[in-house]
Formats: structure tokens, sequence, C-alpha cells
């Protein structure tokens, strides 16, 4: 069944209703040339009516992609690159990005997955309070800012290349991981700043990280075979997500990074 609305209006060159064929409980939505409120507002309608997958084709930076979809048995898939703040507020669905992704995904998010086949920009998982997302290749500055973690809620972020600037940075809880393995870019593979102003959590890197990238709120040291246990239970959902393979990642040592304070700028307050 295909549904549209009468004469398939235009706003510019732009669609306002993307045309939407069901099948069962999947809502297939082509997003070519069509105004990104109207792809949210039409991904909802097709979860309202009983989807339980949605896919999105020809997306070009519709932002806001998953923003506020709640449901842990729903489904989003997206062909092309979906603009700034993919998944954000999201709780529960399963997001897969059949491309690269724009800034901001995971932003503050609660549950579910993200996976993306390909590299995003910065901000990525900024203040995410759980669930998971998974980048096949590169990201950009500030990835994992201010992720936290509070009761069972425990984010998790593993990036299969490498990170730019203030990676980690301000992280208040959560699992940080950078693997380095699928880069397309030359230099380290944390830029500078490393784990600035971080107070909780953890930042796992493939290979050895000099001290000077970190920030002066850190410190690093080779990861325990104990702490390693925690991360390859990540790294086995990771590599089944995009077809690698574990033992091959596992096959270098890894470096822990994590606060050496719960206040790293006690001294800077106002009141003690």
């Amino acid at each position: 069944m295909t549904t549209n609305a009468a004469s398939d209006p235009v706003v510019g060159r732009l669609r306002v209703a993307p045309p939407m064929t069901v099948a069962g409980d999947t809502a297939a939505i082509d997003c070519r040339s069509v105004y990104y409120s109207y792809v949210n507002d039409a991904v909802r309608r097709a979860f309202v009516q009983g989807a339980k997958t949605v896919r999105l084709s020809g997306v070009m930076g519709q932002r806001y992609i998953g923003t506020g979809i709640r449901g842990g048995d729903l489904r989003i898939e997206v062909d092309g690159t979906p603009g700034q703040d993919a998944a954000m507020f999201m709780d529960g669905p399963t997001l897969e990005v059949f491309g690269n992704a724009q800034d901001g995904v995971g932003n503050t998010m609660t549950a579910g997955d993200v996976i993306v086949h390909g590299s995003a920009g910065d901000v990525i998982g900024y203040g995410m309070r759980g669930g998971r997302v998974f980048i096949e290749g590169d990201v950009g500055y500030r990835v994992g800012i201010h992720m936290k973690a509070r009761d069972r809620l425990r984010p998790v972020m593993v990036c299969g290349g490498k990170a730019r600037d203030f990676c980690g940075e301000y992280m208040a809880g959560g699992l940080l991981v950078l693997l380095g393995v699928n880069s397309m870019v030359d230099g380290p593979l944390a830029g500078a700043y490393l784990g600035t102003g971080m107070h909780g959590g953890e930042i796992y890197l493939r290979g050895e990280v000099e001290p000077l990238s970190c920030g002066s709120d850190v410190g690093s040291a080779p990861a325990t075979d104990d702490e390693m246990a925690g991360v390859a239970a990540v790294l086995l959902d990771f590599c089944a997500a995009f077809g690698m393979d574990l033992d091959e990642v596992l096959s270098a040592p890894f470096t822990r990074v994590a606060p050496t304070s719960s206040r790293p700028y006690r001294d800077r307050y106002a009141c003690l």
C-alpha cells in the first residue's frame, strides 16, 4: 500500500509529503527533496500506525531523525547521510545508518542502539545517559563530551577509526572506545586534550597514548585483563555489526584513560 497527500504538494523544490509504502510491519519512506520536519512527522506517523521498522531512502542532511522516539522493539534504517542530532533523546529503538552521519549523533540519548556504517562528525554522544553508539569509521571533535551514567544507565560509544581534539571532554560516566582500525585520516588515534575535565567513566584506546595528548585531569595505563574483559564484551557486538574480526581487534594492547579526581576543578570553585 502506498500513501500520499493529494498531489504531493511542494514548497519551492521541497516536497512536504514523502511517499510511504507499507508492507506488513515495515514502512518505506522516500525522503528525496523532503524537508526534515516532514520526514520526521512521517516516521512518527508510521510507528503510530503500527510499523516496527521504518526504512528511509534518499536521506541527504535531514536532521533530527529518530529524535525522541521511544520503544525497544522499533527500528529505523537510514540509506544516506542524516543531518545533525540523529537519535537525539532517543529511548530504546535501533537506528542504523548505511552511510556517514553529521554532528550530534546520540545527543542526550537514553537507551537504544545507533549503528553508523561510515564516519560521523563532531560532538557525537553529547550528554549521553545510556544506550550504545557504534561508529565504523572516524569521528570529529569533542566526541563523548559530558557522557554520564546513573543507576543502571551506562552509555557506551565505540569508534572504529580516529577522533579529533577534546575527545571525552568533561566525561562523567560511561565507556568510550577508540580503535583506529577503520581510519581514513592521518595523525594520532586521538587528538589533543584527551579527557580534559573528565571526572567519571573510562576511555580505552587500541594502542599507546602520548601523555602530552591527555588533559591534565586524567591518567593513562595499559589496560589489565580484567578491565579488557568488559571491553571485549562490547567489542563483540561492535565487530558483529560491521563484520569485523574480534580477535584481530584484540590482538593489540589497549590503554585505559581515566580521571584522577572526581572534582578536577576543585581549586577553581568559589566555594570549596
